[in-house]
C-alpha cells in the first residue's frame, strides 16, 4: 500500500513517469498490440494497490465475463432452435422461451448476489455490525462492480454480443483512469474503443493536458486548501455557534466536493484522452441547474444514468408500478398517473444512491432528502405553473432564469448538510441553528475561535489558502460560464494572443503549485471511499 500512494498522488513524478512509460509503448513499437499495453498498465496501476486486492477485481471480471456468455449462449441456442423447428405452436414457442428467460434470469440472480454481496460485505459490515472485522476498501470496487454489472444487464437484455475474449474483458473493467472515482463506463462505448488501433494525435494530446492541468488545479487549489477549515467547522464541537458559522462551512465544503470530485474526473479524463479512449462524461456544470432534478442529471452523470437504466425504469416498469399509475389516474388524474410512479422510483433511486455513499444515517437522510425533493417538485409543478400565471411571472425569462439556478443552489446545498456532518443529529441541529439562530454577526468571532486558532492552524496560511481557492473558484466559474453558454474553452483559447494564452496557463500553473505551500492536506479523492 505503501507503494501505491506514490501512484495515487497525480502530481508525482512516479505517475508521470508510469503515464509517460505507457504512452511511448501505446504508440510506437506495441501499436499493433496497445490494449494489451492498458491491461498490462491497469493490472500493474491496480497491483500497487494491493496485491490482494486484484482478487476481488478479477472475481469480479471472472463472474460476470462468464455469466456474460452463458446468457448469450441461451439467448443464440434458443433463436437457433426456434428456426431449426418451425413446426413448433405458439405455445410451445412461448413454452420454451419462457425456459430460456427462467435460466437467464438465474445467472443473472447469481452474479449478481455474488458481486453485490462482495460490495456489500466490505462496504457495510462494518458499519452495520459495530466490528473491526472485515476488508479493507479495494480500490474503485463500487465503480468496476457498477460497471461490470451494467454489461451483464446488457447482456440479459441482448443489447450487444458479449465480449469472447476474457482479456479484452478484464481491460473493460480494470482500466486504471476509471478506478479511482469513475466515470462507471459502458461496454458498447468504451469496450469498442480497445478495439480500435489509435494514432497520436498532437492537438488531442495538447487538449487533454490542459484538462489535466485544469483538474489539478480544481483539485489542489480549491479541495485541498479547503478540506482543513472544513474540518475545523464540523469536526469539533458544534454548539453554540452560529448558523452564519455553519452556512460558511457548508458553501466550503459545495466548493471542495465540486473541486474534488469534478477535478479528478477532469484529470482522469484528460489521462485516458492521452490514449484516444474517450470516457463518459460526468459533470455539466451543475451549479448552473435550474431544479434538483436538473442537478442531478449534471452531477455524477454516469451514476445517474446507471440508476435510471438499471433501477428506475426496471422498477417504474413492473406491472405492480404500471397498475399503481392507472388507479392515480382514475383517482387523482392523468398528472398524477404519470408522476406519482415515477416519485416513488425516484426516491427508490435516491435511497440506493445514498446508501451507496455509506450505511451511515446521514448519508440514508441524504438520498431521502433529494428523492423526496424531486418526487414533490414533480407532484407540484402544475401548482408552480398556476402561481406564475396568477403572478404573470414569465418562466422563461432571463431573471427567473437566474432565480431558479439560485433557489436551486440553495436546495442542494441543504442537503449537504446530511451529506458532510456525520451524525444525524448533528445535521439536523446545524440546520436548526442555520434556519433559527443566522446571526451574521458571530461570523467573524466564530471563524476567529475556530479555523483561525492558532493552536490548530497558522492564520496566514489560512488567509493565503482562501485566497488561492477563491481565485481558482472565480476561475472554475468563468469557465463553467462560458461551456454552460455552449463555448468551446479550448477554442477560445487558441483564439488568443500567446500573452493571454500563456498568462492563463501559469496562472493555473501558480494557482496548483501555490496550493503545496500553504496546504497541509495530503487526503486523496473523496470519491475514492465510495
Amino acid at each position: 500500500m505503501g507503494t501505491f500512494l506514490y501512484i495515487m498522488e497525480l502530481y508525482s513524478i512516479q505517475f508521470f513517469f508510469f503515464i509517460a512509460v505507457l504512452i511511448i509503448c501505446y504508440y510506437t513499437f506495441c501499436r499493433k498490440f496497445q490494449w494489451v499495453i492498458l491491461l498490462i498498465g491497469s493490472m500493474g496501476y491496480y497491483f500497487f494497490a494491493g496485491g490482494g486486492n486484484l482478487l476481488f477485481i478479477l472475481v469480479t471480471a471472472i463472474t460476470v465475463w462468464s455469466g456474460g456468455l452463458y446468457i448469450s449462449k441461451i439467448s443464440s441456442d434458443f433463436v437457433k432452435y426456434k428456426k431449426a423447428h418451425k413446426e413448433l405452436t405458439k405455445d410451445q414457442k412461448k413454452t420454451l422461451k419462457n425456459k430460456a428467460l427462467l435460466k437467464k434470469r438465474i445467472i443473472l440472480l447469481s452474479v449478481l448476489l455474488i458481486n453485490f454481496g462482495i460490495l456489500a460485505y466490505i462496504k457495510y459490515w462494518n458499519v452495520i455490525f459495530k466490528t473491526s472485522a472485515g476488508l479493507l476498501l479495494p480500490l474503485g470496487i463500487s465503480f468496476y462492480t457498477f460497471q461490470s454489472i451494467s454489461y451483464l444487464i446488457d447482456m440479459y437484455n441482448e443489447k450487444y454480443p458479449s465480449e469472447k475474449n476474457f482479456f479484452r474483458f478484464l481491460l473493460f473493467v480494470s482500466y486504471f483512469p476509471q478506478l479511482i472515482q469513475g466515470p462507471i463506463n459502458r461496454y458498447d462505448k468504451l469496450g469498442v474503443q480497445f478495439n480500435k488501433t489509435h494514432s497520436f494525435d498532437i492537438e488531442n494530446s495538447k487538449r487533454a493536458l490542459l484538462v489535466i492541468l485544469y483538474g489539478l488545479m480544481k483539485k489542489y487549489a480549491i479541495a485541498n486548501m479547503l478540506s482543513d477549515s472544513i474540518e475545523l467547522i464540523f469536526g469539533g464541537i458544534l454548539t453554540d455557534r452560529s448558523g452564519a458559522f455553519f452556512v460558511f462551512g457548508i458553501l466550503l465544503y459545495s466548493a471542495q466536493q465540486y473541486a474534488d470530485f469534478s477535478g479528478g474526473i477532469d484529470i482522469v479524463m484528460g489521462i485516458s484522452e492521452l490514449f484516444g479512449i474517450s470516457m463518459m462524461k460526468n459533470f455539466r456544470q451543475p451549479y448552473f441547474a435550474v431544479s434538483l432534478g436538473d442537478f442531478w442529471r449534471r452531477w455524477h452523470i454516469s451514476l445517474g444514468a446507471w440508476m435510471r437504466d438499471y433501477v428506475f425504469y426496471p422498477f417504474a416498469l413492473l406491472k405492480p408500478m404500471q397498475n399503481f399509475g392507472k388507479w392515480c389516474g382514475k383517482i387523482f388524474g392523468t398528472h398524477c398517473k404519470r408522476v406519482l410512479p415515477a416519485g416513488i422510483a425516484n426516491i427508490l433511486v435516491f435511497f440506493i444512491v445514498g446508501v451507496w455513499h455509506g450505511a451511515e444515517m446521514h448519508y440514508v437522510a441524504w438520498g431521502l432528502y433529494n428523492g423526496i425533493v424531486i418526487a414533490a417538485s414533480d407532484l407540484l409543478e402544475p401548482f408552480f405553473k398556476h402561481i406564475n400565471a396568477f403572478l404573470h411571472i414569465d418562466s422563461e425569462s432571463r431573471y427567473m432564469h437566474i432565480f431558479r439556478i439560485l433557489r436551486t443552489f440553495f436546495i442542494v446545498n441543504i442537503g449537504w448538510y446530511f451529506d458532510r456532518i456525520y451524525d444525524i443529529s448533528d445535521s439536523f441541529y446545524c440546520l436548526g441553528r442555520t434556519f433559527l439562530h443566522f446571526d451574521i454577526t458571530k461570523l467573524i468571532p466564530d471563524l476567529k475561535a475556530v479555523v483561525f486558532n492558532t493552536n490548530l492552524s497558522n492564520p496566514v496560511y489560512v488567509m493565503c489558502g482562501y485566497i488561492i481557492a477563491l481565485i481558482a473558484i472565480v476561475f472554475v466559474f468563468t469557465v463553467s460560464f462560458q461551456k454552460e453558454n455552449g463555448k468551446d474553452v479550448y477554442l477560445l483559447l487558441q483564439k488568443k494572443n500567446i500573452v493571454i494564452r500563456w498568462s492563463i496557463l501559469l496562472l493555473m500553473i501558480f494557482l496548483f503549485l501555490g496550493s503545496f505551500m500553504v496546504s497541509t492536506s495530503t487526503g486523496g479523492f473523496m470519491y475514492a471511499n465510495f
